[in-house]
């Protein structure tokens, strides 16, 4: 027997649990396919590894969905200060705090499984969505208006709208023949888990070296994210290393501004690459989040256009059930594509930009460097965009991330 959805989402992850909370209440039949349940939460547990800075948008949109309280139940670190500056000369550091805007914070540093966590709570809420997990896939045919995925128990769903929320190595993309413009930067990020000396910190912080950035999120309690950007050789040379010798890399190399390290949690690696869908939209199928692009993750903006992605294709799709469309036709679908499309490529080219001035040894773009850091930090109007870049503000935001 073949269940029937309106929409049928391929992945639970934090951009699928969010497309599927804001259908809630719609008279729209959703279904969520996630491969396994995130391990329950303990506050007494040390900090995981994969966290992410959620912008306010991004607050915005969990908020709207009725995902936040479960993540403040849970625990975050709100941060109120950013702070950039080059590793040879921090007289011309540049220091973003919330204040001068009139707000309290600028973002929250959040443990990805937190949120999966609050969003899959939520959606056990809601009586129009099925999440069906645990779930492994056997196969996915895509037709428009009526795509089959098949489950390794025997099961079989059919979608109106296949939604493809299913990562960088997408599955839903691969059975619809959407290709990708791809390519691997050299650069690896190494991440590690810490305890510091130092309570809670209330300021994110980057310094720019020749081989990538050397970044501090500050977490709950005496806890910090550390990211260090390098070659990929170096990076493997650091995670074959004992943990003493590690440490002593990570205090020679990290500014003392960083304070002492009393513990290391956790440490791991992931490559860099960039990733475009050459489209995300076809008749009766959408791709959203990392199914439709992988950027660079120095300014942390991966998961909040991921959210932003979620956040617009709902809004289309239930304008166009509004206003008697269909809403799954590529004519309707191609909106949320236009909207998103030209956001994220301005993400990714803008990250492409700072991964190639900030990570190298040039003479002319350290100056150049120099002279921007200043500049950003003396021009009160350079602050402010910064500050509401940051915050994900700009732009023409969808209804639910205002």
């Amino acid at each position: 027997m073949n269940q029937r959805y309106d929409v049928l989402i391929v992945g639970g992850g934090m951009v699928g649990s969010t497309i599927a909370c804001a259908l809630a209440n719609s008279d729209l039949s959703v279904a969520v396919i996630e491969q396994q349940y995130p391990p329950a939460f303990s506050p007494e547990q040390p900090h995981d590894l994969r966290v992410s800075a959620l912008s306010l948008a991004s607050e915005n949109i969990l908020r709207n969905v009725g995902a936040w309280d479960g993540i403040l139940s849970r625990r975050l670190c709100p941060y109120r200060r950013m702070r950039v500056w080059e590793a040879s000369d921090e007289r011309a550091a540049t220091e973003f705090d919330s204040s001068r805007i009139d707000h309290p914070y600028l973002g929250n540093i959040v443990e990805n499984r937190v949120v999966q966590l609050a969003l899959l709570e939520r959606l056990g809420q809601i009586d129009n969505v099925d999440l069906i997990c645990p779930a492994q896939i056997e196969s996915i045919d895509y037709s428009p208006g009526a795509s089959l995925v098949q489950l390794s128990d025997g099961r079989e769903l059919v979608g109106r709208l296949l939604v493809a929320a299913d990562g960088g190595q997408s599955r839903v993309r691969d059975a619809v023949g959407i290709g990708t413009h791809k390519w691997d930067y050299d650069q690896y990020a190494l991440v590690a888990s810490v305890e510091t000396a130092y309570e809670q910190q209330d300021i994110t912080w980057q310094q720019f070296t020749p081989t990538g950035p050397l970044a501090f999120l500050p977490l709950s309690g005496h806890n910090a994210s550390l990211v260090w950007y390098n070659t990929p050789n170096n990076v493997r040379r650091l995670m074959e290393l004992s943990e003493r010798r590690f440490m002593e890399e990570l205090v020679a190399t990290f500014p003392e501004r960083l304070g002492q390290i009393d513990r290391l949690l956790e440490r791991g690696f992931f490559p860099l690459r960039r990733q475009h869908a050459q489209r995300y939209v076809g008749e009766g199928v959408a791709l959203a989040g990392d199914a439709a692009h992988m950027i660079h993750p120095l300014a942390g903006q991966g998961v909040n256009i991921g959210l932003l992605d979620a956040a617009a294709l709902v809004e289309v799709v239930l304008n166009a059930k509004a206003a008697g469309e269909a809403w799954d036709s590529l004519e309707v679908l191609q909106r949320y594509e236009s909207q998103r499309r030209r956001h994220n490529l301005l993400m990714m080219q803008t990250m492409d930009a700072f991964y190639r001035v900030f990570s190298n040894d040039s003479a002319p773009l350290k100056l150049v460097r120099n002279i921007g850091l200043g500049l950003a930090g003396k021009l009160p109007f350079a602050k402010d965009r910064v500050m509401q870049f940051a915050m994900g503000l700009e732009g023409d935001l969808p209804q639910l991330a205002r």
